[in-house]
């Protein structure tokens, strides 16, 4: 088949290489892509919130399945308007994609599907939001309630902390209008996991569990960002696994079905494994960045193969996912100053070094070639994937990978996994 995939990141790096190596893919196309997808797929100068244009680009390169990577696309309509098309796409439509675009939607989803999550307030007049932080206990969780890429979830440690995030967010405006509306939640404690779900509207498939890392700085220190680097497997014990399939993922796939919103894409559960058992502080519509990174190498199963039952409605046909032996770690690269201002059009060097590293692998994330040469082009700039017996050794070869890169102003976290 041929597929395309709408994105230009490091997770669609990802998800184009992994299709590129389906036996059933004969062509991976990309819109826009990025120097690295370049690579594996062919690129087409689209954006993909143009749902016009991608449709069109669709119909034209005659593609059999349109897989959605960044949540932009999904709010803007564009698996509605491929759909009407009967154009097969994985990727939820613009309603069932609220479960990530409104925090406070996906509350009520969950509450009205039983799901476990943490107590919460919502609103949108500040003053009435500092009242509210009364019935709470530190540390406070503020949180827009709209898409912030990463930046609208602040861990508070005292009230006056979460003042200050409240007037950022509400009235600051710092991340528009995602944060008009927002949440303050009760803080869960415990480690947090990310498990994905592979929907067909009525059916899920869940990948294997993997763990993200937030902050900026080493020891979690810093501030929140769209995510330092990821390891996989997360060591979940099965019986908790299992039950997420009927806890959480199958409720609230009815729950979202019953509101006329069929889920058909990844549903992503980030998790706290708390002490009463596993609660959801986020769902996403989308695959993690950098979780991709770390998940999809270690997929022996045909990626497109699956996509293309789940848009079909057609998941309970396909085998469960099978697994290489590997453990993978993945180190994020990201320009100076992230997740606040940086510079880009940096030279990087060292990419080719990076790739020799046996079991490395490097994804282009934010990059752009000026004339020949690689140079930055966002915020994070690759993701260094390491595969390896143990987490461990994983972890060794991606620390190794990435020492051979360069580029002024390059921050990474140094302690990726380490306790994993």
């Amino acid at each position: 088949m041929r597929v395309l995939v709408l994105g230009g990141g490091g997770r669609e790096h990802a998800l184009c290489w992994a299709l590129a190596r389906a036996p059933s893919v004969d062509a991976v196309l990309c819109a826009p892509g990025n120097v690295g997808i370049a690579e594996v797929a062919e690129l087409h100068d689209v954006d993909p919130t143009d749902t016009a244009m991608v449709r069109e680009l669709a119909v034209r390169e005659r593609v059999d399945l349109v897989v959605v990577g960044p949540e932009a696309p999904l709010v803007a309509g564009v698996t509605d308007s491929l759909q009407a098309a009967d154009i097969p796409v994985f990727g939820p439509s613009s309603e069932a994609a609220r479960i990530e675009s409104s925090k406070v939607f996906a509350k009520e989803v969950m509450a009205a599907a039983g799901v476990p999550t943490a107590r919460y307030w919502a609103g949108n007049d500040a003053e009435s939001a500092l009242a509210a932080l009364r019935s709470f206990d530190p540390p406070y969780v503020v949180k827009a309630d709209g898409l912030a890429a990463g930046k609208g979830v602040r861990i508070c440690a005292d009230e006056a902390a979460a003042g200050e995030a409240l007037k950022e967010l509400m009235v600051d405006q710092l991340v528009g209008a995602a944060g008009s509306t927002v949440l303050i939640e009760e803080f869960l404690e415990g480690p947090e996991v990310s498990v994905f779900g592979l929907c067909d509207g009525s059916d899920v498939m869940l990948l294997a569990p993997a763990q993200d890392f937030k902050r900026a700085h080493d020891g979690n220190a810093g501030p929140n960002t769209g995510g330092m680097g990821a390891y996989c497997p997360y060591p979940l014990d099965e019986a908790t696994f299992d039950g997420l399939r009927d806890g959480v993922f199958r409720p609230v796939l009815a729950e979202l079905a019953v509101r006329g919103a069929g889920y058909v894409g990844v549903l992503y559960a980030g998790l706290v494994l708390a002490p009463g058992g596993p609660e959801v502080l986020e769902f996403n519509a989308r695959f993690g960045d950098p979780e991709t990174q770390a998940l999809l190498p270690r997929l022996a199963s045909d990626l497109a193969e699956v996509l293309a039952a789940c848009a079909a409605g057609r998941l309970a046909q396909v085998p469960a996912p099978r697994w290489d032996d590997h453990s993978a770690v993945t180190v994020v690269l990201t320009s100076g100053g992230y997740p606040g201002e940086y510079q880009t059009g940096q030279p990087i060097n060292g990419l080719d070094e990076a790739a020799a590293v046996d079991g490395a692998l490097v994804f282009h994330a934010g990059t752009r070639l000026d004339g020949d040469q690689v140079v930055t082009a966002g915020g994070r700039v690759l993701a260094v994937t390491g595969l390896a017996g143990t987490v461990g050794e994983a972890r060794e070869t991606a620390y190794a990978a990435a020492d051979r890169i360069r580029f002024d102003g390059l921050q990474r976290r140094d302690d990726i996994a380490a306790a994993g």
